[in-house]
Formats: structure tokens, C-alpha cells, sequence
């Protein structure tokens, strides 16, 4: 199987598993994890954690906001310069979980080149 697929099916359980016990940094955890497991070439290194996590905070916020009409992401889009667009809050929400756990995956990689040192 490919490295590629391997490190971003290994994020979603780590970060699946980890959700339910750590708060949201536990998606930081499981790419570094991910990373450290199955280290990845080039640009890959950020961006398969971050489109892992991207995914899945994006799946997990759309279904947690849908089970109350979007009401509080609506609420909490007015606070922020999102015009009071749920979609938009959740996009960002994404962005930013994908964010942190692709910063944690390009530092797991360098603990891997430097373990092996």
C-alpha cells in the first residue's frame, strides 16, 4: 500500500480514537503518531495529515451543527467576520484543525529523521 494512504488512514483512526478521550489537540497527536509510523517525502508530510484532519473536523462539525439546525454556529459565525454563515465558520474550523495537525505531522517526520540519526 501506499505511504500516502497509509499515514492518512492511520491520522483518521488516531484522531477517531483519540477524540473520544484527549480534547481537540489530540488531532495533533495523531498525526505526529501517523508520522512517526509512516513517515512521508516532501510536501506530502503536511498536507495527507492536514487533509486527514481537514476531512475529518469538517464531517464531525457539519454533523454535530446539523443536529441543532445550526443555531450555535450560526450564533457563533455573528462573533467572528463570517457574516453569521455556519457553512463558513465550519470551513474555518477545518482549516484550522488541518492546520495544527499538519504543523504535528512535519514535526513528527523530523523526530523520525532525527531517531534515526
Amino acid at each position: 500500500m501506499n505511504k500516502n494512504i497509509l499515514n492518512l488512514s492511520t491520522t483518521l483512526v488516531f484522531a477517531l480514537i483519540l477524540s473520544f478521550l484527549l480534547p481537540w489537540w489530540s488531532v495533533m497527536l495523531a498525526a505526529f503518531l501517523a508520522s512517526l509510523i509512516f513517515p512521508l517525502k516532501g510536501v506530502a508530510t503536511f498536507f495527507i495529515p492536514f487533509m486527514a484532519i481537514f476531512g475529518f473536523w469538517l464531517a464531525y462539525t457539519f454533523m454535530l451543527s446539523s443536529s441543532n439546525d445550526f443555531t450555535l454556529a450560526s450564533k457563533i459565525a455573528v462573533l467572528l467576520p463570517l457574516g453569521g454563515n455556519p457553512y463558513a465558520l465550519i470551513a474555518v474550523t477545518a482549516a484550522i484543525g488541518g492546520l495544527a495537525a499538519g504543523i504535528a505531522g512535519v514535526f513528527g517526520q523530523q523526530c523520525k529523521a532525527l531517531l534515526k540519526k
